[in-house]
């Protein structure tokens, strides 16, 4: 393995933090993560110093705050320019709302229908023009065929969509299953880019996670490196198997073996989708 893969630049585009000590979790949050789920921005710092990653989008995570966006946009705040983030709202989220998260780093709004099923989210179409009309991204994460019933929508909303985690697929019906065919076809678009991670949350083998090289290369195939991403999803929460840091990347440069496709999906097209600083974009 190409040792410069962990000393090039890199922007994380999927990481959660937990700090309950300083942000307790909400009450009635499906999930409280804990032990060595914990997951501050000082020791978060700490992994990406180690791991040459400059910057990285925090998504708000359902698990431990759902809508409070507290210890995310705390983060945000000390980290010197080093983070940006994507917030969890309500669906019925008013301009002034996003607005307000806007002008304190956010970038988007995270929609987890894999989570909350499509049902809880019918009503998500008005919040989707509103973070087009302020060029905020929606950020989607489904599952299995989920993709099929949503993709006319998200489509028609004007926004900018960033799919989670492969658009998790269901290994075993391939690569035509209805879902990641649709998934396929937004590429199309011009406005919608998609985050190769996630392999604990569609791959049945163990790392290096030889099964998802046949999605992670059809996705690069159809939507480029100028619209994919890197994500570790760390820290991991609820995890399957054991997960580092390392290993994730070692897996996606496995399955993105050219460097000049490598550098745009870690390091350029998050620094231009995502408006990373003068130093991301130097």
């Amino acid at each position: 393995m190409d040792a410069l893969l962990f000393t090039a630049r890199k922007i994380d585009c999927h990481c959660h933090l937990f700090d309950p000590a300083a942000f307790p979790y909400a009450p009635g949050v499906f999930y409280e993560p804990a032990g060595g789920e914990i997951a501050t921005a000082a020791y978060f710092k700490e992994v990406m110093d180690a791991y040459g990653v400059r910057h990285a989008l925090l998504v708000g995570p359902n698990s431990g705050y759902g809508e409070d966006n507290r210890c995310m946009l705390d983060a945000i705040r000390h980290g010197q320019g080093r983070f940006k983030g994507i917030a969890v709202v309500g669906n019925n989220a008013s301009k002034a709302q996003l607005q307000e998260l806007q002008a304190q780093g956010v970038v988007g709004v995270a929609f987890n229908m894999a989570l909350l099923g499509l049902d809880h989210y019918a009503g998500a179409d008005a919040l989707w023009e509103r973070l087009a009309g302020l060029g905020l991204c929606a950020q989607i994460q489904v599952e299995g065929d989920q993709m099929a019933a949503l993709a006319p929508r998200l489509l028609g909303s004007g926004a900018q969509i960033v799919v989670d985690h492969h658009g998790r697929p269901d290994v075993a019906r391939g690569l035509s299953a209805p879902g990641f065919q649709a998934l396929l076809g937004m590429a199309g678009s011009g406005r919608c880019a998609v985050k190769l991670s996630g392999y604990d949350k569609f791959s049945r083998e163990a790392l290096p996670c030889d099964d998802a090289r046949p999605f992670t290369r059809a996705l690069l195939d159809a939507f480029g490196p100028a619209n994919c991403l890197w994500g570790s999803d760390w820290p991991h929460v609820r995890a399957t198997r054991r997960l580092d840091y390392g290993t994730l990347l070692a897996t996606f440069a496995r399955s993105v073996p050219a460097p000049a496709d490598r550098q745009a999906i870690l390091f350029d097209t998050p620094a231009r989708l995502f408006g990373f600083g003068t130093e991301a974009a130097a």
